[in-house]
């Protein structure tokens, strides 16, 4: 974290220096560095060919969903992420950017023209542009409905790393960052979000301290690592996670509930903590050598942090540092949107 006082786009300096210290407090687990001498590509990328993917639907359980995944290269196509609804024939593409983001209370819903134009759980699907290094791609779908997978995002890292990379030698990427420190408070939890330019200039790298605190078996940890392909790919396996007991209310009042009536939730796609053990198991590959779980904050990191970071416009990436302590997707969203609307980013040489 950076030693300065960063400018607060909310909260206080005593609130600040509360959360600090609560941060402190919590031991970094597991620390990861990128591989030597290894700084993010001056291109963009695209996958070489089409692939595709599908897997039991979110929000409709008993059926099944699939994505069709081609590739953006040249200036004839869409630069960025573009959802092209299928079965909207007369809608236009859904960009996958803050300005299409229509909610982000339980999930990031991007919405663009008609109602019905809409992707929801979209950070599931949307990280793969800065975890992988896609920076443009085009995806076909037939409903707001994306797949669920029993392993995180994992089915769609392999999908689109099978199709192959590629660069496109006709959309440089610009790196941005703040001018200065930047943090945003949450309003009742004491979490926060620090935004810390590269010590230096030409450094493009993205580094992320992520913890979070929650009162289930889930408890305190904390993850630290240069956002790499390598790790990413590694956390993209993380599924979500919620109480036992917000499972337990979800299906004793779906029928009353019509978002919830046909949530594809199951034991497998979705970590379930009680209060002071898991109802399920946790993935073995996300554990440390001594048992202790690292799959929430793996998911926290990769699907949540990493999504949000995958909405700047086209052909940008973050660099610096980025420190996420008991945060969310609504305190990412409104995080980044003040940022551009404040006009506190910069390029980087």
């Amino acid at each position: 974290m950076s030693h300065l006082r960063p400018l607060f786009l909310q909260g206080s300096p005593e609130g600040y220096d509360r959360a600090c210290q609560a941060l402190a407090e919590i031991p970094v687990d597991l620390a990861l560095a990128a591989p030597d001498h290894w700084q993010p590509p001056r291109l963009a990328a695209t996958i070489r060919r089409e692939a595709q993917v599908e897997g039991p639907a979110t929000y409709h359980r008993g059926e099944t969903r699939r994505l069709r995944l081609l590739p953006a290269l040249g200036p004839a196509t869409l630069p960025g992420w573009n959802f092209w609804r299928q079965d909207l024939p007369e809608e236009l593409p859904i960009p996958g950017t803050l300005a299409s983001v229509s909610q982000a209370r339980r999930a990031i819903v991007l919405r663009s023209g008609g109602e019905e134009n809409a992707l929801r759980m979209s950070e599931h699907v949307i990280c793969q542009k800065l975890g992988l290094g896609i920076d443009s791609l085009q995806v076909e779908l037939l409903s707001e409905d994306p797949p669920l997978f029993d392993q995180g995002s994992l089915p769609l890292v392999q999908a689109l790393e099978e199709a192959g990379l590629q660069e496109d030698p006709c959309r440089p990427l610009r790196y941005v960052t703040p001018k200065s420190p930047v943090a945003l408070l949450h309003p009742q939890n004491g979490g926060f979000l620090l935004w810390s330019p590269p010590e230096e200039p030409e450094d493009h790298r993205l580094f992320l301290d992520v913890a979070v605190d929650f009162p289930t078996a889930i408890g305190k940890e904390r993850l630290q690592l240069c956002l790499h392909p390598d790790h990413f790919r590694r956390g993209a396996a993380a599924r979500t996670n919620c109480s036992a007991r917000e499972m337990r209310m979800a299906r004793l009042l779906s029928p009353f509930v019509p978002s919830w009536r046909n949530l594809g939730y199951t034991d497998k796609n979705i970590l379930l903590a009680g209060k002071k053990e898991y109802a399920n198991a946790p993935n073995p590959a996300l554990s440390l050598p001594g048992g202790k779980s690292l799959e929430p904050v793996w998911h926290r990191t990769c699907l949540d942090l990493v999504a949000a970071l995958s909405l700047l416009p086209p052909l940008q990436r973050p660099a610096g540092r980025l420190t996420s302590f008991k945060a969310g997707h609504l305190l990412d969203v409104r995080f980044l949107k003040l940022l551009f609307r404040q006009g506190m980013l910069k390029e980087l040489p």
